[in-house]
């Protein structure tokens, strides 16, 4: 029988994390350690820094998803080692893609919804520039068989979220912006067409655009379109960024008309981890016919024994995300969807008129018409002793992230406070919001702010 003494177990006597020698000296924080750790301790060290990023449920600054059902959780798990670009290893991922791209045709009235084109991405983003590519691509092809320059492509759009800046920059486009007025808080037909040339590729109108939350008027456009194609001959297409109302109109706004039912829409986006509810990572681009999405630009690509068709600005990436979608549409259908957005819907407009009856503020977006969210300013000629820039950092102190931001050009001096109202957002957190919102007020009152906090200060993230 072997013999034992405390003397070769005393150093795991005390086993408790915070007692370890690795955690009684600061790790190195930009450059790799020379030893390895025990896995217990480096969890504790990423845990705890992790803590001071605030809790994502009160972020009501992002569009995207921060809570997902416990089996969410188990079929990320699941998915973890996945690559779902790698379709001969992983057909039934790449299957299971296919499936969301015919089911997200369908949603969106593709006519021949079951041999729609379309792919998953990282997010909306990706999906925007693939759809901007493709339009791109068909402009130059028909103005190569007319014999005409191609030097010049410009793109039209409204007051736009970053990507479609990026588009622009690294694919040589000219972006032309319809600027927002005083009394005109999105795009107009009247306002496109002024913009519009023998060189403009597309516009692309916004399902819920970022500064207010508002729906751009996609049937109008396309009808203004289809007149000028009359008079001019200009055939000009239409590419829907639904990066968030690609998942809320088709359930809660369905006598909005703006997705393939037009024919002058020829692809759309949306984002997966946005209002589609999967986990962050997940967007999708689907064009209205295999025509619309030019043969040049997709990639047949010899990989790990098969041959894979590939349009993408990404390579691998998790197939979790795309699996989630699955699960989403399996298990709320329909009918799931419209009251998870009705109810999103519903305690929006709630915390509008909890918000509007302060009397202090003007409700500039109350919820309803658009993305779930609220949106407020000032009221005029009121001075309360507090800015916008002051309330949203005030609210930061129980942990609300409630962004304030000045509009877009033209109407700059327009300073809104904007909140998100996703799944997850229910009506007592809401109350909790607005409670939090007066005691912060009542703060201001017995002390007025005497040197005004700054854009530059203050919380400036919106998207």
């Amino acid at each position: 029988m072997p013999l034992h003494g405390k003397d070769e177990v005393r150093d795991r006597l005390n086993d408790d994390v915070y007692a370890s020698p690795d955690l009684s000296v600061p790790m190195p924080k930009y450059r790799i350690p020379e030893d390895e750790h025990s896995p217990d301790h480096a969890y504790a060290v990423v845990h705890d820094e992790l803590l001071l990023d605030g809790n994502s449920r009160q972020n009501l600054a992002t569009f995207c998803q921060t809570w997902s059902e416990p089996q969410v959780h188990k079929l990320m798990d699941e998915c973890l080692d996945k690559n779902m670009i790698d379709k001969d290893e992983y057909p039934q991922t790449a299957e299971i893609e296919t499936r969301c791209v015919n089911m997200l045709a369908d949603l969106w009235h593709a006519p021949h919804a079951s041999s729609a084109m379309g792919c998953s991405t990282t997010g909306s983003s990706e999906a925007a520039m693939l759809g901007g590519l493709a339009l791109k691509w068909r402009w130059r092809k028909r103005r190569e068989a007319q014999g005409k320059p191609t030097d010049k492509p410009n793109l039209i759009c409204g007051p736009v979220q970053i990507c479609w800046h990026k588009f622009a920059r690294y694919f040589d486009v000219e972006l032309r912006q319809v600027p927002l007025a005083p009394g005109r808080m999105v795009m107009t037909p009247e306002e496109v067409l002024k913009l519009c040339d023998e060189n403009t590729i597309g516009v692309v109108p916004t399902l819920g655009v970022t500064f207010n939350l508002l729906y751009e008027p996609v049937a109008d456009i396309a009808a203004a379109l289809d007149e000028l194609e009359v008079r001019t001959g200009l055939d000009i297409p239409i590419h829907v960024d639904a990066a968030s109302g690609g998942f809320l109109a088709p359930f809660i706004h369905q006598d909005v008309v703006w997705d393939f039912k037009l024919p002058r829409v020829k692809s759309i986006n949306a984002s997966g981890h946005k209002f589609g509810l999967t986990p962050l990572g997940c967007g999708w681009v689907v064009w209205r016919d295999k025509e619309d999405l030019p043969e040049e630009l997709i990639f047949r690509v010899d990989y790990l024994g098969g041959d894979m068709p590939t349009f993408a600005l990404n390579f691998s990436r998790p197939g979790g995300q795309i699996v989630i979608q699955y699960y989403n549409f399996l298990r709320l259908g329909r009918e799931g969807y419209r009251r998870l957005q009705q109810a999103c819907s519903d305690t929006a407009n709630h915390i509008a008129k909890a918000i509007e009856q302060i009397g202090l503020f003007d409700i500039v977006y109350d919820g309803r018409g658009g993305v779930p969210g609220v949106c407020w300013k000032l009221k005029e000629g009121t001075d309360p002793g507090f800015t916008l820039y002051d309330l949203a950092d005030r609210l930061r102190e129980r942990g609300w992230l409630v962004p304030a931001y000045p509009m877009p050009a033209n109407i700059q001096d327009l300073v809104v406070q904007r909140v998100l109202v996703r799944h997850g957002v229910s009506r007592d957190l809401a109350t909790l919001l607005v409670t939090d919102l007066l005691a912060c007020i009542e703060h201001f009152r017995r002390h007025p702010v005497s040197a005004p906090m700054t854009r530059e200060e203050a919380s400036g993230y919106h998207h």
